[in-house]
């Protein structure tokens, strides 16, 4: 143990280091990271040939990109209608306590995405081609060292290049009220979203644990997808409707490691039965309208509500029997609570999200919760920074539960009945540049797994985890 503990000192110490002079050289800068889509060539342009080195410097610090206008690529491309985002996430994360073992990883995933405009290309109105791709590289740390429910990333994937999504999308009526998408989708780009809990790390605050631990293969988001058909409508400035029917799983079986299955994301199968999903969502209608003079702008304020339904056949958590079919409900609000009087950038914001299914017999959690707050412009001249708490909890089913009773009964070994799992993150996005970001990161993860048993240690349960780490989010 002493060993354990000095390789992981060493350890910690070296990343502090290295977070150190990240932040004092100034070139560091979600549930993966969205993806911003550079639009203009001209914030790129080249310095002239008279300028000095500095401020060539300070004129390449305030480009949207790094590469900037790709030395006339975009310019030259946004003639045809076509953009082109590129973006790297790279994070160490490592456990100094509990787990399987203790250690540090590296992990690290590339984004490209194009996307064309009809409009611009051939003169046709509100159609949009969408074709992203991922490189994912660097090792796993909840899969090597943690064993937790709710893992500590939302990067953390098997190592691949694939194709992520592939959709055409057409806005349709007066004022695009209505717009139909088709294609290879990926849900948490839309679906089930808080846009306060994306500044976190942890997989939870994008994609939830409910959909993550029941649907086939994790259900079609990061980094899978399936194919479908998704329509949104906005009925009234204040209300949308988004409503979807895709495959009822992301890879051709319904075992094993579904992105080995479907490792390349050139898989497209449709006999694994149908995702059905549909959320109404609210936004203050006041948003983005006029304020009269002298008054408070209005707080910002998102509800949801949704269900969906999967029709492929699910395994009983107990027994060796079958069901057809399982669904669940979920909620989401995003509410503003306050905004500075002398710095409108500086506010606080809330979040919430619960998800159930009262199917407990075939799903292995039938609970999850995610909360929490984030403040923007937390430090004076700090505008574009943002610092975050956030609690996730996973509940594990009764029927799941049982099944470890009945092991540990039909073996007379030690098998922990699973119950629940709960983790606090808090974090903090600096932005170094617009195009770089600097994110330290602390989780700590109280009863791993729902209480398993620690595979060096049978006999005794994985003790709860302080997981520490620090992730730099590069847009090219």
């Amino acid at each position: 143990m002493q060993t354990r503990a000095g390789s992981g000192s060493r350890w910690l110490g070296r990343l502090l280091a290295a977070v150190g002079a990240l932040s004092l050289s100034g070139v560091a800068r979600a549930a993966p990271p969205p993806i911003a889509i550079p639009v203009s060539a001209e914030d790129g342009a080249a310095a002239s040939a008279n300028e000095g080195l500095l401020d060539f410097l300070q004129s390449w610090r305030r480009n949207g990109a790094l590469l900037g206008d790709m030395w006339g690529a975009r310019t030259l491309l946004s003639r045809y209608g076509v953009s082109l985002g590129v973006q790297e996430t790279s994070e160490g994360l490592g456990n100094v306590t509990g787990g399987s073992r203790r250690g540090f990883t590296y992990e690290g995933l590339t984004q490209a995405v194009v996307q064309l405009n009809t409009q611009r290309a051939f003169g046709w109105y509100g159609g949009t081609l969408n074709i992203s791709a991922l490189q994912i590289h660097g090792r796993n740390l909840s899969a090597e060292n943690l064993g937790s429910l709710q893992t500590a990333s939302g990067i953390e994937a098997d190592r691949a290049t694939r194709l992520w999504e592939a959709w055409y999308d057409q806005r349709l009526l007066d004022e695009d009220r209505l717009d139909l998408r088709l294609g290879q989708q990926s849900l948490d780009q839309e679906f089930m979203v808080s846009s306060n809990a994306l500044s976190f790390v942890n997989t939870m605050f994008g994609w939830p644990m409910v959909p993550s631990a029941d649907l086939p293969g994790g259900g079609p988001a990061y980094p899978l997808s399936a194919l479908g058909l998704r329509a949104r409508m906005r009925p009234t400035d204040a209300t949308t409707v988004l409503a979807g029917v895709f495959s009822g799983s992301p890879a051709k079986t319904l075992a094993g490691d579904p992105q080995r299955d479907n490792r390349f994301g050139l898989s497209f199968p449709l006999n694994k039965g149908v995702l059905a999903i549909a959320e109404i969502q609210y936004a203050d209608p006041a948003l983005g309208g006029m304020v009269a003079p002298g008054a408070d702008p209005p707080l910002a304020r998102t509800y949801r509500l949704g269900v969906w339904y999967d029709s492929a056949p699910v395994a009983d958590q107990r027994f060796a029997t079958e069901h057809r079919g399982d669904w669940s409900v979920y909620a989401v609000a995003d509410q503003m609570v306050w905004r500075s009087g002398r710095d409108p950038n500086r506010t606080l914001s809330l979040f919430t999200r619960i998800m159930g299914t009262p199917q407990a017999d075939r799903n292995l959690v039938d609970f999850s919760a995610n909360l929490g707050f984030v403040l923007r412009d937390p430090l004076p001249y700090r505008t574009a920074d943002s610092f975050g708490v956030g609690v996730g909890y996973a509940h594990v089913s009764r029927r799941a539960a049982g099944a470890d009773r009945d092991a540990a009964l039909a073996t007379g070994t030690y098998v922990p009945a699973r119950s629940d799992e709960t983790f606090v993150e808090a974090t903090y996005q600096r932005q170094i540049t617009p195009w770089l970001q600097l994110q330290p990161d602390v989780q700590y993860v109280f009863n791993p797994g729902g209480g398993v048993a620690n595979p060096n240690n049978p006999a005794a349960r994985t003790r709860n985890e302080l997981v520490l780490g620090v992730r730099t989010n590069v847009l090219f």
